[in-house]
């Protein structure tokens, strides 16, 4: 039986005003996977592709642990897009040989009203066909527990985001606010 789960989730964050504007920070994607997911359950593949290896998760009486291939992508404006490009299911070869997950998000700066406001929106969706124990139960009931869990997912995800990203900007503007300053040429005057 193959069944299909959906989740949407928006965010909207205030962005405290530093001397370095986000913009700059979002063009960096590594920053966001790692304001995104925690360093241990990451890998970085390429520029822009990252390996995200989930929680273990509990479906009905099945035990998954995701692995979810990301390619996330800066614009010049600061908007980073970000999509999966492949997926595995650890623990039960019969779901991963029969497991599609698609994941496709933007998260973009925009002022208003004289502040920076960071607007983003991730949607999941996830195919499975399910193992025969799973068919008795009403689709109506899976379909229901597997939507709470990907709206889980992607509530974490957009808690972790909305308080690690704010975080590390302002440690990353910090920074970068010293480095300019020390790498810009000074100018002596002398009194005389």
């Amino acid at each position: 039986m193959y069944i299909r789960f959906n989740a949407c989730q928006s965010v909207e964050i205030a962005v405290p005003e530093e001397r370095v504007p986000i913009q700059h920070y979002l063009r960096q994607p590594k920053r966001l996977v790692n304001a995104l997911v925690d360093r241990s359950r990451t890998e970085q593949l390429s520029d822009e592709c990252f390996r995200l290896k989930m929680r273990p998760l509990q479906f009905m009486m099945l035990s998954i642990q995701p692995t979810v291939d990301m390619r996330v992508w800066a614009l010049s404006d600061g908007t980073i897009n970000l999509e999966s490009v492949a997926s595995e299911i650890l623990g039960v070869d019969y779901i991963n040989d029969r497991f599609a997950l698609n994941l496709k998000g933007q998260l973009s700066p925009h002022q208003s009203g004289g502040g920076t406001y960071l607007k983003g929106k991730a949607d999941l969706e996830v195919r499975v066909e399910l193992p025969p124990p799973l068919w008795l139960t009403p689709k109506p009931i899976l379909e229901a527990t597997g939507n709470g869990l990907l709206k889980s997912v992607l509530l974490s995800v957009k808690q972790r985001l909305m308080y690690q990203l704010l975080l590390d900007y302002r440690r990353w503007a910090g920074n970068a606010t010293e480095v300019l300053l020390t790498d810009s040429p000074t100018i002596l005057s002398l009194e005389g």
